[in-house]
């Protein structure tokens, strides 16, 4: 979805060239290098630092921040499983204006094109959300929001309580059966009226946007986010591989599929976008919407105006759900780990990290019940924009690939790949992770912060300044345990700085 969002936001086809790039010369190289650490130093992202490069500890706490911020997803699942219930109703609620939240300014779908609201705007920001009138305004709690969120955190619970054991069993069903709902979605799709309208501005370029640093740094950004890269995911996971497992080969495999999965997603909503531009005569680019409204808003729009639409709904919003699961259990899993190894004598016993799960979800869910408020949404934004962005994702590549690429030393990582695998990676990768992939994320690390917009929502409304500065500390937060662990461990280590940088036990 945030894909598909950003081809929206960015002119569409002039997307594709430099998202093409950046996941040929950042996505694939950190992937396979995260995934070869985690197999190698069979260790999550907490700890395997201190063992590769000594300075670069506090990089897995930076990712440990990352993550921590990252579970306010989980509200998403909560709004994906409500609409998944409201799909059972016909008609659909977003479909129509009689029910209870719309204003005189709703419109069917069905009827009216020139309302100055739709009932499906209507149905999200008055019928779930129950937006307040700013993050100043927390409001009152949505019970059934509520439940949903609970729903979500007890499903997540489940998943990965016990370990690789349950999380190995649910990835079956959760990683497999949304590409099940993707293929019904694209081939009812692509046989709507209007639907090649919409493949067309798909694919289209324009290349005049690509003259736009806006486009490029949103597409560096956007392949980290989808690769799942400084996440410390990918270790976690690779650290759960046998050491002799074809990392390299997989590594390969996996980022093919991400982008291909994304790229095919893009014709399942970009036909159904063009379908509702055709029903309504209106330009393709008047109907689209990117961030959380393509969604819950523009794509549910297109849905209602399809033959059976509860169950093409019921479709996109059971893909929605386990695609958000399968994200939410896998960071999860990944804090879960770093515990375990941080704490190996306590967290190593019978029923401890059943024990640890259920007091850790059940404060994240009640951290988390004040985004179920009617001003709930407004700080989602605020930890969405400050918390996990592309700013902070792109300093701890940066610092990765210093650590791993000088200070630890490329070739090693080549002769771990060589020595667990038996191939040597492409002389490009060693490149890419000492020059190439430094180079990049400092330029865009650089360029996020000269091209800085304060966080505005929907509507022109402009938070106070107090939320602003809390957004900065927020971002502080994940990029600080760096240079503190670079300098404590300066501090606490007796010899030269090459002494300090260099493992004590090495690899």
């Amino acid at each position: 979805i945030s894909f598909i969002a950003l081809f929206i936001s960015v002119c569409a086809g002039a997307f594709l060239l430099p998202y093409c790039l950046f996941a040929l010369l950042c996505g694939v190289p950190l992937f396979l290098m995260e995934t070869v650490i985690g197999q190698c130093m069979q260790e999550g992202s907490a700890t395997c630092w201190t063992k590769l490069c000594p300075l670069a500890q506090g990089t897995g706490f930076s990712i440990i921040m990352i993550q921590l911020y990252s579970r306010l997803y989980t509200i998403a699942l909560a709004w994906a499983l409500l609409y998944l219930i409201y799909c059972f109703r016909d008609p659909l609620p977003w479909a129509t204006c009689s029910n209870p939240w719309n204003t005189v300014d709703s419109g069917n779908l069905t009827v009216n094109w020139t309302s100055d609201k739709s009932s499906v705007s209507e149905f999200w920001e008055r019928g779930v959300l129950s937006m307040s009138r700013g993050i100043e305004e927390l409001g009152t709690v949505q019970w059934e929001l509520l439940l949903c969120l609970l729903a979500s955190w007890v499903a997540c619970y489940f998943c990965i309580w016990k370990g690789v054991r349950s999380t190995g069993k649910v990835v079956y069903f959760t990683a497999l059966f949304p590409y099940v709902m993707l293929a019904i979605l694209l081939v009812r799709g692509l046989t709507l009226p209007g639907a090649m309208q919409g493949v067309i501005y798909y694919l289209y370029p324009d290349p005049y946007r690509l003259a736009d640093l806006q486009v490029w740094l949103e597409a560096c950004t956007q392949v980290l986010f989808s690769y799942g890269v400084a996440s410390g995911t990918l270790i976690t996971l690779g650290s759960y591989n046998k050491v002799k497992n074809n990392c390299y080969r997989d590594s390969l495999w996996l980022c093919a599929l991400n982008s291909c999965t994304s790229f095919v997603a893009g014709f399942a909503v970009f036909s159904s976008l063009g379908f509702m531009a055709h029903e309504q005569a209106m330009p393709i680019d008047k109907v689209v919407q990117s961030g959380p409204g393509l969604a819950f808003i523009a794509f549910p729009q297109a849905i209602a105006m399809m033959p059976l639409p509860q169950l093409w709904a019921a479709c996109f919003f059971i893909m929605l759900f386990l695609l958000g699961l399968d994200t939410v259990f896998a960071g999860l899993e990944t804090l879960t780990s770093s515990v375990i190894d941080m704490f190996p004598g306590q967290m190593r016993r019978p029923w401890r990290r059943e024990i640890f799960l259920i007091f850790f979800c059940s404060f994240c869910f009640i951290i988390q019940i004040s985004l179920t408020t009617q001003g709930g949404v407004y700080l989602f934004q605020l930890l969405d924009y400050y918390g996990a962005n592309g700013a902070c994702i792109l300093f701890v590549c940066l610092v990765e690939c210093v650590a791993v690429g000088w200070a630890f030393g490329a070739d090693r990582i080549c002769d771990m790949v060589e020595d667990m695998t038996g191939q040597r990676p492409w002389h490009i990768f060693k490149l890419c992770w000492r020059y190439i992939i430094p180079l990049i994320c400092m330029a865009c690390f650089i360029c996020s912060f000269l091209d800085y917009q304060p966080l505005t929502s929907g509507g022109g409304y402009a938070y106070p300044d107090w939320a602003y500065r809390l957004g900065w500390v927020i971002a502080l937060s994940s990029v600080v345990p760096v240079p503190i662990g670079a300098v404590v461990k300066i501090y606490l280590t007796e010899g030269t700085l090459r002494q300090v940088r260099v493992p004590k036990h090495p690899v």
